[in-house]
Order: C-alpha cells, then structure tokens, then sequence
C-alpha cells in the first residue's frame, strides 16, 4: 500500500468536487513557493554568514599578524657584549649608566674595568677595549682616538673633618701641593703639618687636578694611591692630610672646602663658576666602526635621556 503523503499531493485530503480541486491545487502552489523563497532566502543568509566569518577571520588574522610584528619591533633590542675600562672616578656613572641601557637591552652585557685613565685610553688605542674610559680631555701626543664627552665632573679638594680650613684659593692649594706652604697655620687652618695624598701617574684625577691647578709634576705627595676611594679613605684617617677626588665620590667622612668661595656643585660646574673641573670622556679609536651594541650605549649615554641617571650618580650632565 502506497503512503498517502506521497501518493496525494493535497496531504490526506480528498476533493469531492471541480472547484474543491482547484481551491486545493492553488494552496498548494502557494506553499511550494514559499518554501522555494524560504530556501533562497536560507541560502542567502547561509552565504553572507561564511563571507562574515571569512571577513572576520580574514581581519583577525591580519590583526595577529600586525600585533606579532610590533611584539618583534619591540623586542628587536641590539645584542652582545661591550667591554669598557679606564677612569676609577666614572665608577658611579658608568655603573649607573651600563644596569639602565642593559635593561631595556637585555640582550647587551656591558663590562667595567676600573683600571684609570691612561689604561682606558691605551685599551681603546690598541683594540683591547670597545670603549675606554677618562676623566680628563685628551693629550695632543694621543693621536688616533676620538674623546667624547658624556658628563662633567668637579675635582673636590678634601680634607679631614677635623681640619678648621674652609675656604682655599686656587694659589693656596698650589702652595699645599707643592710643599710652598707646609704648616695649616698659614692659610687659617691648625698649627699641624700638610699631608699631600693624590692619586698614581697616569690617574685622569691626578692629571686633571695637577694640570687646572699648575702643579704638573710638583706635587710633593705623601701618599700616591691607585683609587679615588682609597684616596678618601686616607684623607679620612689623617686629620692633617688634604687631597683630592671626584664630587661624585665624596662622602661626609671628609670635608669640600669651597674654592675661591665657591663650593663644588653640580649647577657650579655646569655654569663653570667652580674653577677645579673635568670632562668624562669615551675614548674610542679614529675610523673604526664600533659594535652595533658599542655604538648604542654610546648614542645612548649622551642622550638628553640620561641626564637624570647622570646627576643621580654624582656627576653632571653635559648640558
């Protein structure tokens, strides 16, 4: 027996009549075509939905492509190692200067030898060092190297705190360090006798302090000592001993007389009212072309973005 649902296209109902015929037959039609435009309509809907999706995924794909090429540019950081050595009294700013650069370059392993400024400059000279390190200008006999200037620093003259001199001109400190004047007694200070402590030759304080003052190899030293804290350390243990040592480096256990009244400052040595001043210097050899790590920490180490790492070292930024 055939199914009625297939046999009669009028669902199960049978027309008695013509005209019930007819009224049937017109029906059904009707329903035929609205299920043709619901089907059109379906397959309508069912394409524009895939093109969504395919848009959709099309742009999200787009969109993690971008956000993996920025995450690359960001971390695109320069890499390698940067050897530097030289001046003791750059201590404080090198460090400084080398833990900020290497934590938005992690990749970038800066070393520091503190070994002075005649070692930091013969480093860079004969290729052992990327960057050597000074805290005096140049020599004209220095030929092949090129000094750039990243900080200023003042020459404090110290003394002990037990010492009543506050004060000193630039032709009395001249005196002490050259044995001119040998008792405390002649320039206001305690009836005791002048102890010279300085720093080795070859040192960038040394020079600077001898070659701004006018004693170049005059000085009558006690004591020649290899670093600028053990320079401190001495004047600190001798209540008659004066010396000196970078502004960045002193601490209260000694005293900065002022010189020609004016005291050793940073705003003092920026405007160069303070009279006992110096250059920190890169030194690096004439027309070789530096790691592209080298090169970075330098460009960065004389932005205008590290003043505030400079000044909170001690030392003063160039500009």
């Amino acid at each position: 027996m055939i199914s009625v649902c297939s046999e009669n296209p009028y669902n199960g109902i049978v027309p008695n009549n013509k005209k019930q015929k007819e009224i049937l037959e017109g029906i059904t039609m009707k329903k035929a075509l609205s299920a043709l435009i619901a089907g059109a309509m379906i397959l309508s809907m069912t394409a524009c939905g895939a093109t969504s999706s395919s848009t959709a995924n099309t742009s999200s794909a787009a969109e993690t492509s971008s956000s993996a090429a920025a995450s690359t540019e960001a971390t695109g950081t320069v890499s390698g190692s940067v050897t530097t050595g030289g001046s003791t009294s750059v201590e404080k700013v090198i460090l400084s200067l080398s833990e900020a650069f290497m934590q938005e370059n992690p990749d970038v392993d800066i070393t520091y030898d503190p070994t002075g400024s005649g070692a930091g400059i013969t480093g860079a000279s004969d290729g052992t060092l990327d960057i050597g390190l000074s805290s005096r200008n140049l020599k004209e006999d220095e030929t092949g190297l090129v000094a750039t200037t990243f900080a200023l620093d003042g020459i404090a003259i110290i003394v002990n705190n037990e010492n009543t001199v506050e004060d000193l001109t630039l032709e009395q400190i001249k005196g002490l360090a050259t044995g001119e004047i040998t008792n405390w007694s002649e320039v206001g200070g305690p009836d005791q006798p002048v102890v010279l402590v300085g720093r080795e030759a070859g040192s960038g304080t040394r020079d600077g302090f001898e070659s701004i003052v006018g004693v170049e190899d005059a000085c009558v030293y006690e004591q020649e000592l290899t670093s600028t804290g053990a320079v401190i350390a001495a004047v600190a243990a001798n209540p008659n001993a004066f010396g000196y040592a970078s502004l960045s480096a002193v601490d209260d256990t000694v005293k900065a007389v002022t010189v020609g009244g004016v005291e050793a400052t940073e705003a003092t040595v920026q405007d160069g009212t303070y009279a006992i001043q110096r250059p920190f210097v890169f030194v690096t050899k004439e027309g070789e072309e530096l790691s592209d790590a080298a090169q970075a920490f330098i460009d960065y180490a004389t932005s205008d973005a590290v003043n505030e790492i400079i000044a909170n070292a001690g030392a003063v930024p160039v500009a």
